[in-house]
């Protein structure tokens, strides 16, 4: 049971605790965290799926791969929607994408798509072009030189039907063990779900486009 004074720190806001106080109640947390890790498994390769109406789900993405290519990691990006357009984030990434000396580059980009589909006009094509992009994201995920794989708008192929989630779940097992995919895109489907480690849901509050008839801006959305 905790003391009077336990129950006292923990029942006061933050703003009216002394300092006496808030170091104690820190002092809890910090044990309570080092038990959590201390039960932790070791690093393993992760499937992340970001997904929801909401924006964010590439740009939060992309904060991933920043994070790899930072630590000296090998990366590739495979857009499957986009690509009808030079995707600005191709161009930031740009530098990664030339080897120095004999070095390979540590980041492989690769935007397949052809535009929406309201754009294309054409399913044929469409599930021609999503297929030759998991054919090339296939060799990314199983190239156990490869630490991240992004698969960018993948979820969308998956949900106009141009990719069978069988085909892409079978695809990901023979994922390196430390190798991490992202699987980015709304509506992903229950059995992707199920079977990723990560999954984050954005949520639509407000969007200039319903709400005020804002266009697409560079810089935000592309």
């Amino acid at each position: 049971m905790p003391s009077d004074s336990q129950s006292e720190v923990q029942e006061l806001p933050e703003s009216t605790q002394s300092a006496k106080q808030h170091q104690r109640k820190m002092q809890r947390r910090k044990e309570v965290q080092e038990q959590r890790l201390a039960g932790m498994t070791s690093e393993k390769g992760l499937l992340i799926v970001h997904t929801g109406n909401g924006k964010g789900k590439t740009t939060a993405a992309l904060g991933m791969v920043l994070r790899s290519l930072g630590h000296g990691y090998r990366v590739a990006i495979v857009q499957f929607i986009k690509g009808a357009w030079e995707p600005a984030e191709k161009a930031a990434f740009a530098p990664w994408t030339i080897g120095k000396e004999d070095n390979l580059p540590l980041l492989e980009f690769h935007a397949m798509g052809e535009g929406f589909t309201w754009e294309t006009q054409d399913r044929d094509r469409d599930i021609q072009k999503a297929q030759q992009a998991w054919d090339k994201a296939l060799g990314f995920i199983t190239n156990p030189e490869f630490r991240l794989v992004l698969l960018d708008e993948v979820n969308i192929a998956l949900k106009l039907g141009y990719l069978s989630i069988d085909q892409v779940i079978a695809g990901l097992e023979q994922k390196p063990e430390h190798s991490h995919v992202i699987l980015t895109g709304r509506g992903a489907p229950q059995a992707l779900i199920d079977r990723a480690d990560l999954v984050t849901e954005m949520t639509l509050v407000k969007h200039p486009f319903r709400e005020q008839g804002v266009k697409a801006q560079p810089g935000i959305e592309f």
